[in-house]
């Protein structure tokens, strides 16, 4: 990718900044969309933030987008999305506009691209009768937010069917890794570990499979490059599920936690899907791609990742939380 021009929205996000980091390395000329062009908003990418080309925009809002018809990139990664399932109850407009809209918006500015790929989900999966899950199978989306990423996902469908665009969708199976955030469940578990606080949670009988955050940034490069992956869906998963409760269990022996664990303490979500696993096989046929580092060895990386990361910005001794303290350098 050395000399290519890429766009990447969502560039500042968890996946999005690994994506951005990967193709900066790789000599790739990369700008990323942002609603803020600010460090401080964007510290994912600090310490290349000035070497990217940085645009503000706003994908929900055409006339934000419409200044990306006078810019040419030959790869468009397309990551921005409202990316919270239980949330997305309760910000279902968002999640829509984001999600959907955005993605049209984002259709309908760009021009001359020679690849542009689609970020779905494998929640768009929702109620299937069984594992694992396959790219023939029929979506049926059960929240805001996945019904949003089927919205995007149908409208690039749409797009290369009529037009025929040069786009390919994948769909990612849960990520996990350094910097994401709290509020996803593998980093909420690791950092009430590392503070020794309670782990509460529902029975934990339902599962998911997790995938290094790094395994899934192979795929989507991979899906920028390949040409047999225009018009094709592809699931990106490793295709082994793991139960919840053995999740807590493996993330609080790992860590080496002295928090209790009130396993079943929580209630369901009245939409639970109980069991998700990806099937792989046309990611291995199509991009040649299978997960590198292992859940294990991803889950030790990443549990020694936010252990550093408490230190850096929790730790009220660390240089980060000193330079709140802005007294130090005179009154006004």
């Amino acid at each position: 990718m050395k000399g290519t021009s890429i766009l990447v929205t969502g560039g500042t996000g968890f996946i999005g900044s690994h994506l951005v980091r990967r193709l900066y390395a790789a000599g790739a000329r990369v700008a990323v969309i942002t609603k803020y062009n600010s460090i401080f908003e964007n510290v994912r990418l600090a310490g290349i933030w000035d070497k990217l080309t940085v645009i503000e925009a706003d994908i929900r809002n055409l006339d934000s987008c419409l200044p990306l018809r006078r810019k040419k990139f030959d790869v468009i990664f397309h990551l921005a999305a409202y990316n919270h399932v239980g949330d997305s109850f309760t910000h279902v407009g968002e999640s829509f506009d984001v999600n959907a809209r955005g993605t049209a918006n984002l259709l309908d500015s760009c021009r001359g691209f020679q690849r542009f790929v689609y970020i779905s989900s494998s929640e768009v999966y929702g109620l299937q009768p069984g594992i694992p899950f396959r790219e023939t199978a029929s979506p049926l989306p059960i929240s805001p937010y996945s019904i949003g990423k089927y919205g995007g996902e149908l409208y690039c469908r749409m797009r290369r069917h009529a037009h025929g665009l040069p786009i390919a969708v994948v769909r990612p199976f849960n990520a996990f890794g350094p910097y994401q955030s709290a509020k996803a469940v593998i980093p909420e578990l690791i950092i009430r570990c590392l503070k020794g606080k309670p782990i509460r949670t529902t029975e934990g009988l339902q599962t998911r499979e997790f995938n290094y955050v790094e395994n899934l940034v192979d795929g989507i490069i991979a899906a920028g490059a390949e040409p047999r992956a225009v018009g094709e869906v592809v699931n990106l998963g490793s295709g082994r599920d793991i139960a919840i409760r053995d999740l807590v269990k493996r993330i609080h022996s790992l860590s080496g936690s002295s928090s209790a664990l009130e396993i079943g303490a929580l209630p369901h979500r009245p939409t639970e899907i109980w069991k998700m696993a990806a099937a792989n096989r046309k990611a291995a046929s199509i991009l040649n791609w299978k997960p590198k580092v292992s859940f294990e060895e991803g889950l030790k990386i990443t549990i020694e990742w936010y252990r550093e990361y408490l230190e850096v910005f929790e730790n009220p001794a660390s240089k980060l939380i000193r330079l709140g303290d802005y007294s130090r350098f005179g009154s006004v």
